[in-house]
């Protein structure tokens, strides 16, 4: 969310970012939101006026008994304003509450390097790596190659779990744990500190970190309990800093996490019949930044890098995607998407992104930085997915497909794979 300071002083900025965003009918909203503001500062110097006479005559009440005076036509005031107080402070409450509700649906404002656009088909490629491989035999699909070997088994998955599960067997799951080891031995160089988060948050933490009444019909809700279970881990990592200050100096902070995450995937795109694409259950490393507001967009140009970096090193064909503005999230101030190439659906599929949110998580959570004077500011926060496994798998298997239907190791995956260089199929396993 912005905040309700920057909102009263710069009106028309507001306005003019929601036409950016294709959302001129949320125009309405802000004027209601501005109104209701205003209120409730109005009812809030109220309450402390109320709380202030109190205090006074309380102090008189005092007096008055000290000096042997009469003091009860002060107590009467003294003892009818608490009921005065206690209404106000409803009062205060709903209005706050329909604040933040307004204040939820004002999107983020939008970085400059953002493409003014109404949807997907508007985003912008920025960056291109790799060659694209040719091939001299007929391409398969990595769900058909992977059962060939014996090294995935989704019908198991599907009878004890239903769709969207999946094992991986032998040197699938080897090849799912090199990439995990990989790509936190290149973060961890880096000085990035490494994190295992709660796999549950509650909805206070949701509330912050994602626009919960879009997210929650993709997250799956602990039964009677205020739980979910996370659809990225980023979600932990920004909360762990939740209503807490950082003194400037520990600033920025960088984190990186490996977790499984859940998603029901209710929507356009479903779950796949077959496949490792689009899953209840995946694992992925996520990257965390908190850092000061003039730091947020050089970090942002690292964490794009960090995710260059570990994709060209594995040799996959990827390019850069630049979101447009109404693809963006309403949270988040920039976008890029990272996107490999595949051979089977000759197109690219999206393998991650990296976002820059500014203040918007920090206002939502309280997070904030402290200068060595004790000045206190909203942070910026910032997040990329260094490297989802199964969807990189679906890359590896699909670019590094054999004429005979094995799968080649990436050079820089082979010693994590006990120098095994090719897969072929698993004869260990019925």
């Amino acid at each position: 969310m912005l905040d309700i300071k920057y909102i009263r002083e710069n009106k028309e900025a507001v306005i003019e970012n929601l036409k950016k965003k294709f959302q001129e009918h949320k125009v309405s909203s802000l004027e209601k939101l501005i109104a209701l503001d205003i209120e409730y500062r109005e009812t809030l110097k109220k309450a402390n006026q109320l709380r202030n006479q109190r205090n006074i005559l309380t102090e008189e009440v005092a007096k008055r008994k000290h000096n042997g005076q009469d003091a009860s036509d002060v107590l009467a005031e003294v003892k009818a304003l608490p009921e005065k107080i206690k209404e106000m402070d409803v009062v205060l409450k709903t209005q706050k509450e329909e604040i933040d509700t307004l204040l939820n649906q004002i999107p983020n404002l939008i970085s400059k390097e953002t493409p003014i656009g109404k949807d997907d088909k508007e985003n912008v490629v920025t960056e291109e790596y790799g060659k694209i491989r040719d091939f001299d035999f007929e391409i398969k699909g990595h769900a058909e190659i992977a059962e060939k070997l014996n090294i995935v088994d989704f019908d198991s998955s599907r009878d004890n779990s239903g769709k969207g599960f999946y094992y991986l067997l032998g040197d699938l799951a080897l090849l799912n744990n090199a990439l995990i080891r990989y790509a936190q031995d290149i973060l961890a160089k880096k000085g990035y500190t490494y994190v295992l988060p709660p796999l549950m948050i509650n909805k206070k933490a949701c509330d912050g970190v994602i626009d919960f009444t879009f997210f929650k019909d993709m997250v799956y809700k602990i039964e009677n309990e205020d739980l979910y279970m996370i659809g990225t881990s980023e979600h932990p990592l920004i909360s762990m800093f939740m209503d807490k200050t950082i003194p400037e100096e520990k600033l920025p902070l960088k984190l990186y996490s490996y977790t499984s995450c859940f998603r029901k995937e209710i929507g356009a795109h479903g779950i796949e019949e077959r496949g490792l694409f689009r899953l209840h259950q995946f694992d992925k490393i996520e990257q965390v930044v908190i850092c000061k507001a003039d730091e947020s967009e050089k970090i942002f140009e690292e964490l794009k890098n960090n995710s260059i970096e570990i994709f060209k090193g594995l040799g996959l064909p990827i390019r850069i995607l630049e979101i447009c503005s109404g693809d963006l999230g309403d949270m988040k101030y920039r976008q890029i998407d990272l996107e490999a190439h595949s051979p089977r659906r000759n197109g690219f599929i999206e393998l991650g992104s990296c976002s820059n949110l500014t203040e918007a998580q920090a206002i939502g959570l309280n997070i904030k930085g402290k200068t060595k004077q004790g000045e206190k500011y909203y942070v910026h926060t910032l997040n990329n997915t260094a490297i989802p496994t199964q969807r990189t798998l679906v890359a590896i298997i699909e670019n590094f497909q054999t004429k005979e239907g094995n799968i080649k190791v990436p050079e820089v995956l082979v010693p994590y794979m006990y120098g095994k260089t090719e897969i072929k199929k698993n004869e260990n396993f019925f």
